[in-house]
């Protein structure tokens, strides 16, 4: 069957928001005594949520208090700090021509998604923008995907996730939906790949050609 539906990840995937996102994680940090993490140790952090992640790396750390603080700065300055990956907006934008169903599912909150992709004049080429609501909802990015499958009335097998981690892979495989991985963003191969990725594409000049062969 054709594939019709198209879910798009953010951070990693159609933008690229790390100066964002560590500049504003490191301000939670310091705000809170904590001690800051170089660039190498904050790539962990870019895709899942921040509720999951931050206990891990720092256990007893209050997170909601660590979520206000990075969001303060985030939402003055952090979401700014970010550019499209060469090629992404016509890629979008291509597909978009072609009829194909866009949203965005990413597990940036839905609030930032809306302005970001507002911001690079996406707007027009997406049919819905998603992420988790600023209280928590939809986190975890296998229930939104869950949740948009059956939003957009859509049939899983007709269906792509596109992201960059292996959280995308995990997300698609739940909803079962087909799964493509990318290497422009945050996440490896082999990361991709152990999560089971349908496929695995290495530039956004391959995202049409690539859909297309998913029929």
């Amino acid at each position: 069957m054709p594939i019709t539906t198209l879910f798009f990840d953010l951070d990693g995937t159609v933008s690229n928001n790390f100066e964002g996102i560590a500049r504003c994680l490191n301000y939670a940090l310091q705000r809170l005594d904590l001690p800051l993490l170089s660039n190498t140790e904050v790539h962990p952090f870019v895709g899942p949520p921040f509720r999951e992640s931050l206990p891990r790396v720092f256990p007893g750390i209050d997170v909601e208090a660590a979520l206000r603080l990075y969001r303060e700065r985030y939402d003055e300055l952090g979401w700014q700090e970010n550019r499209l990956y060469d090629g992404i907006d016509e890629a979008v934008r291509q597909l978009h021509l072609q009829g194909f169903t866009i949203a965005l599912c990413t597990s940036k909150p839905r609030v930032f998604a809306e302005r970001i992709i507002g911001h690079f004049g996406l707007e027009r080429y997406f049919d819905g923008i998603h992420g988790p609501e600023l209280d928590g909802r939809f986190d975890r990015k296998t229930d939104l995907l869950a949740h948009l499958v059956t939003r957009y009335n859509v049939a899983p097998e007709v269906a792509v996730m596109i992201g960059d981690r292996d959280k995308d892979i995990e997300a698609a495989q739940h909803a079962g939906t087909h799964s493509l991985g990318v290497l422009w963003g945050f996440g490896s191969d082999r990361e991709l790949r152990l999560a089971g990725a349908s496929r695995i594409i290495e530039s956004p000049t391959q995202l049409v050609h690539t859909i297309h062969a998913m029929a």
